[in-house]
């Protein structure tokens, strides 16, 4: 059997930008996306701590160290700049592989930017 766990997972940062109009998705800073395994083109979910707004859709890369958190097309619609969200993507694996799993998880500054 296979399970869906967190694999990876941005916990809040702020919302740098909302452009409606564009195809859709949420442009994350590629130091972050690195730094959790989070892929191009990966479906992440987004939970806004501000207003309790969830939603699906899938990361593109943002310029390296800009901190950019950009919610695009319809997802510009769930947050405002300047609101915390967390980013997770999850994974599927056996029960016997999750023994041993470790999530990847940053805990981002007010910038956006690693704390090392």
């Amino acid at each position: 059997m296979q399970i869906t766990l967190m694999k990876s997972k941005i916990h809040r940062v702020k919302v740098t930008q909302a452009e409606l109009n564009y195809v859709g998705s949420i442009t994350i800073d590629e130091d972050l996306m690195d730094a959790v395994g989070i892929i191009e083109n990966e479906q992440v979910h987004v939970v806004n701590n501000n207003n309790g707004e969830r939603l699906v859709t899938y990361a593109i890369k943002g310029a390296r160290g800009t901190g950019i958190i950009c919610l695009n097309g319809a997802a510009a619609r769930k947050a405002q700049v300047g609101d915390v969200v967390i980013i997770i993507a999850y994974g599927s694996m056996s029960q016997e592989e999750s023994k041993s799993f470790q999530p990847q998880v940053v805990f981002p500054d007010d910038a956006n930017r690693i704390v090392h």
